[in-house]
């Protein structure tokens, strides 16, 4: 909340400062959403955020290293997008790799229920960062995008899981290639 304040402050100050011939840079409301979400981020040691732009808070990339479950091992990125209407829409969020999944599609779109319908104002980033981290956990079969991942997972498990290996060390399955996003551990 400090930071909210203090970010109100500093704006007054340069509107002050610059006088009324001054250009003022104006934070907007989605701006100030996305400060207060982003303090509150509790991301433990398998997840981390980049900003391209320091200045662009709207704009920033998500990593996320699953420790536990069929992804374990590897480097998922995802770009985090918000527009002016943050928070009465939710961000548009992509995964940045070709991964085999039931829940992203090969273009990356992400298949999370509070990303679409089941979106509302009080939810903040973290809930997204926690649904994106559960769908490496327990990825979901009953709502997918990728159908081929999905008929897998629902039939054989194991065949799910060998697809999973398979496609992050870079390998094709049924003639689609994926990205490698296995990463060595130090």
């Amino acid at each position: 909340m400090l930071k909210i304040w203090s970010m109100k402050k500093e704006q007054q100050k340069a509107e002050n400062a610059e006088g009324a011939g001054g250009k003022k840079k104006k934070i907007t409301a989605a701006q100030l959403r996305v400060q207060k979400d982003l303090s509150e981020l509790s991301l433990g040691s398998t997840m981390r955020t980049i900003f391209a732009d320091a200045d662009d808070i709207l704009n920033f990339v998500l990593e996320i290293k699953p420790d536990e479950g069929v992804y374990h091992g590897g480097l998922f990125t995802f770009t985090f997008n918000m527009d002016q209407n943050y928070p009465h829409e939710p961000p548009k969020v992509r995964c940045q790799q070709k991964i085999y999944h039931p829940n992203i599609d090969l273009e990356g779109k992400v298949c999370l229920n509070i990303l679409r319908e089941d979106w509302k104002p009080v939810l903040n980033l973290n809930a997204v960062i926690v649904g994106l981290q559960f769908l490496f956990l327990e990825p979901n079969a009953s709502d997918p995008l990728n159908k081929e991942a999905a008929e897998d997972l629902r039939s054989s498990r194991e065949n799910f899981r060998r697809n999973v290996r398979t496609s992050m060390t870079g390998g094709s399955i049924r003639g689609t290639s994926y990205d490698r996003v296995m990463f060595n551990r130090a």
